[in-house]
């Protein structure tokens, strides 16, 4: 159920979810209140259940994406199920899905039908490459869409490109698709109108690849790709240490670039170099300029370095782990993990959403199983204890 205390408290959310994209929108949605009623499969459920079995026997995608919400199996190819869908949708204020393509339309849940038939409802569509034009029908996950976007043209070294090692389409459309619903919910309390949202997995990334696109379009050439350097900053990027440990740091402006020269290398004199006296002049001079950078990093271990750059006000970090990463001192400090518990009885430590609402305790209910509130959400629909084990015997639920 929806949390009293939070501002979507009141909200109800059906979904039609699976993957990563829509789960993570509405998983937003149910950090802050809104009650989310995940529709899956009866069976299996959503298939990232299954993608991995390294939390307490759950996924991490799932246990990561899912919190919060009730879980209701429905056959929805099967006509009682979608009578069921129907009777959600009378009480819903948003209704999410993210099918394959055409599969929406197929169920007879398109959003002109939506819109007619519910016209207070905001249907959100997440697709791979819109609802329109030429890709409109074609399938997409996250790898596809970062390589159509150019994104792993620029990540990874010289030699050879990379993935991005998050989801990062999925999440990016996620982002606009919850900020998306929470504007046309605002919108439709101001003006009485439910405004449809739509949001493709490529569109959300192509407006991540802005800067690269300008400096492509206007500049003749992409950034080069040159692992943790910067392509148009310099120095900038992870050097090693004298104890092999790697620290990263990025020089901003001409005040860094002064105080590294004097008080870090102890060569004042570089400020004045020609190969190295602009931004321009030292991205040009990378190689010459890096050499001198990595002798003097070698000469320290990676605390005193960190120390050193730190002493003079250059913004730097040492480059983690996943492993150190958890540990970190500032998520240990400012109380940023909390209990959830998943299917199984286990319970993990999950991060809080990272917008803090100031008087506002945050949402961390438990992950459910599969079809764990299905019986709970048909007797609240009207079902009595006969109809819902018929359905069952019938495998419509």
């Amino acid at each position: 159920m929806s949390a009293p205390h939070l501002p979507l408290s009141g909200i109800t959310v059906v979904s039609l979810e699976q993957a990563v994209a829509a789960p993570y929108a509405t998983r937003q949605l149910a950090d802050l209140g809104a009650r989310v009623i995940k529709v899956e499969r009866p069976g299996d459920g959503d298939f990232a259940r299954r993608y991995d079995t390294t939390v307490h026997g759950q996924s991490s995608y799932f246990v990561w994406l899912n919190r919060s919400k009730e879980s209701l199996t429905l056959d929805l190819k099967a006509p009682r199920g979608r009578e069921i869908l129907h009777q959600l949708l009378d009480g819903a204020d948003v209704f999410v899905q993210n099918l394959a393509p055409g599969a929406a339309d197929r169920l007879g849940l398109g959003v002109e039908v939506l819109r007619e038939r519910w016209p207070r409802l905001v249907p959100c569509t997440i697709s791979g490459y819109g609802t329109s034009g030429p890709w409109a029908d074609r399938k997409s996950y996250d790898l596809l869409v970062q390589c159509q976007t150019g994104l792993v043209s620029l990540t990874g070294t010289a030699d050879e490109t990379a993935r991005v090692g998050i989801s990062v389409a999925d999440i990016a459309a996620g982002m606009y698709a919850y900020s998306g619903i929470l504007t046309a919910l605002f919108t439709r309390a101001t003006t009485g109108t439910a405004h449809p949202v739509e949001v493709s997995l490529f569109e959300a990334l192509a407006e991540w690849m802005g800067q690269p696109a300008y400096y492509t379009r206007y500049g003749g050439t992409q950034p080069a790709r040159l692992g943790t350097q910067h392509p148009t900053l310099a120095p900038y990027g992870a050097y090693a240490a004298a104890d092999g440990r790697e620290v990263l740091f990025s020089i901003q402006n001409e005040r860094e670039w002064a105080a590294l020269c004097a008080e870090f290398l102890g060569r004042p004199e570089l400020t004045d170099d020609p190969r190295f006296a602009t931004s321009s002049a030292r991205v040009a001079h990378r190689d010459e300029l890096n050499a001198v950078v990595a002798e003097r990093c070698a000469r320290s271990g990676a605390e005193e370095v960190l120390k050193d750059l730190e002493s003079i006000g250059i913004a730097c970090a040492g480059v983690n782990d996943v492993a150190a990463f958890l540990d970190h001192p500032v998520l240990a400090a400012r109380g940023r993990w909390s209990d959830v518990a998943v299917p199984g009885g286990a319970t993990v430590q999950a991060l809080l959403p990272p917008a803090d609402l100031a008087g506002l305790p945050a949402r961390m209910d438990p992950v459910p199983g599969v079809g764990e509130h299905t019986e709970a959400i048909l007797a609240e629909l009207g079902r009595s204890a006969e109809e819902i084990r018929a359905l069952r015997a019938d495998a419509v639920v």
